[in-house]
């Protein structure tokens, strides 16, 4: 009687085990992918050898969490430390540009801003003086004159001002070529160091961070473009490439692309031209 009923607990325990393996096996999800890149005018070409990491949340969304905590420069404060004139400083808060060296730059100097900024104001010289521009006013003043004769300097300097101005004033293509005088000064050249400084900084960041906190799994494609995944949970993943390109004939393509996996279901995700992030455009 012992015997019977040590064996039909043992049939139980057994039965218990397989049903639970049976259930946890019908509760893990799967996922296959298919990639292909159809370059321009061409057929499709399958995404061979290529690997791709299934993220618990966008890849998008974690190079802007990258971003945030390495904010980008302040214009305002960049221009602050600057080493040029008050009223250049000035003068690129009032502008939406901080390319000095810009071919349109004379559109967008006045008289004023050349008089009054004593860097516009010696390239427009430099830029007219020398006999290159006919009839260009010449100063009747010196620096010795301003601790000498302050008097005189200040009124021959006004004078000169007065007469410059009104020669701007018709003469407005005399101030053409002034930006081939400031490319020493020119201080769009250090900010775009510190931008790419920051998106080399996020670009090397922002896959080591999706890595670390946000991967659930990752897979290489065959030589036919396939890849299947198995034990997710359920839940809401991206299937993405990071910041790595795939790339056929003339198409570079990053794919950052949302799947729902559900409970004991294998899902399928078909990666296209149509669903893809076009790597010359897209983030770090």
């Amino acid at each position: 009687m012992r015997k019977a009923a040590v064996f039909t607990v043992g049939v139980a325990q057994c039965a218990f085990i397989f049903l639970s393996g049976a259930r946890a096996q019908s509760d893990t999800s799967g996922l296959e992918l298919v990639a292909r890149i159809t370059p321009t005018a061409a057929r499709p070409e399958p995404v061979r050898q290529f690997t791709f990491y299934i993220l618990t949340k966008s890849y998008s969304e974690i190079v802007k969490e990258v971003e945030e905590k390495d904010p980008a420069p302040q214009r305002d404060q960049f221009i602050d430390g600057l080493k040029v004139s008050p009223e250049l400083r000035t003068w690129l808060k009032a502008h939406d540009t901080l390319d000095l060296a810009e071919p349109d730059l004379d559109k967008l100097l006045t008289p004023d801003d050349i008089l009054n900024t004593p860097e516009f104001l010696l390239a427009y010289q430099r830029t007219n003086s020398g006999g290159v521009t006919m009839g260009f006013p010449q100063p009747r003043f010196s620096e010795v004159d301003k601790t000498e004769h302050p008097e005189k300097y200040n009124k021959l300097r006004q004078e000169y001002f007065t007469t410059l101005r009104k020669f701007i004033r018709n003469r407005p293509e005399t101030i053409s070529g002034v930006e081939l005088e400031l490319d020493g000064i020119n201080p769009q050249k250090k900010w775009q160091v510190l931008q790419n400084d920051r998106r080399k900084r996020v670009q090397r960041l922002a896959p080591d961070v999706a890595q670390l906190k946000f991967l659930a799994a990752k897979a290489d494609t065959d030589l036919e473009g396939h890849a299947t995944l198995s034990g997710l949970a359920p839940g809401d993943y991206w299937v993405s490439t990071l910041n790595l390109d795939a790339d056929a004939g003339d198409m570079r393509v990053r794919w950052d692309v949302p799947v729902r996996i559900e409970r004991g279901k294998t899902v399928r995700v078909e990666l296209s031209n149509l669903n893809s992030i076009d790597a010359h455009g897209s983030t770090p």
